[in-house]
């Protein structure tokens, strides 16, 4: 029997509200059009802010919110603990396919179950780090995969913040707004080193960020933002001013597509 990724919580609701455009909206704070479809689509490479990012302006619009690169992180996991050899196309799509993972889409709580055993730390260790681009770079697993995020989108009722490295492109790309979240490759592994204890050294932070990104962009493209994609470069912008930069963003896309 296919596997399918299910929606294990979310903070949205037939009254999940969003923003106003005027300054930060606070969390949970109406929105203009609130209720109506709001998919927002946020794509980059490693360690440009996605997830933090992501997570915040879910909070703020009272959306879901959808990280990709877990999914491809758990069925990783998933291949490993069953000896699942990654070197084998066909037997990883095939693990795509049946995997039982419950993907949560609250942004408060991050829920990431794959047959029944919670595995949202463990997706996030070196053991997985160091294999997942075996996945994440077989086209017809990401194919699966895709399918899954878009079937999570729905059910959200298509009011959800997803991110990812093909959201604005192949995941949603009738996103109401999709958004480039950039930064430059210092910014990019000081905050990796920051995130992971500044517990690695310098080849070690480049070998996780940028050769994880050239394995990656084999397959799909995250550093240029295609025709309708706004870019946000945070390389010398705090936490809080990237989330209103996107916030901006957002709320004049809306704009447009109300």
């Amino acid at each position: 029997m296919e596997g399918r990724a299910v929606n294990t919580g979310t903070n949205t609701g037939p009254n999940a509200g969003t923003s106003s455009a005027a300054g930060a909206p606070e969390a949970g704070a109406p929105f203009p059009g609130a209720g109506r479809e709001l998919v927002v689509a946020i794509d980059g490479p490693s360690g440009s802010g996605k997830s933090s990012v992501s997570k915040e302006v879910a909070r703020r619009f009272g959306l879901a919110y959808l990280d990709t690169g877990a999914m491809y992180r758990a069925l990783t996991w998933w291949c490993l603990d069953r000896g699942v050899d990654l070197a084998d196309a066909d037997a990883v799509v095939e693990a795509a396919r049946t995997f039982p993972l419950a993907q949560g889409t609250d942004p408060d709580r991050e829920l990431v179950l794959v047959g029944g055993t919670d595995v949202a730390v463990e997706i996030r260790g070196a053991r997985v780090t160091g294999a997942v681009s075996a996945v994440a770079t077989n086209p017809a697993a990401r194919a699966v995969l895709v399918a899954r995020q878009q079937e999570l989108i729905a059910d959200s009722g298509r009011r959800i913040v997803a991110e990812g490295r093909d959201i604005t492109t192949v995941v949603a790309p009738d996103a109401e707004a999709r958004i480039l979240l950039t930064a430059d490759e210092r910014a990019r592994m000081a905050r990796r080193g920051l995130q992971n204890g500044g517990v690695e050294d310098a080849a070690q932070l480049r070998a996780e960020v940028v050769g994880r990104d050239a394995k990656d962009s084999t397959v799909v493209n995250f550093t240029e933002a295609a025709d309708g994609v706004v870019t946000i470069d945070s390389s010398d912008l705090t936490v809080e001013q990237t989330v209103q930069a996107v916030l901006d963003a957002v709320v004049r896309a809306a704009g447009r597509t109300a």
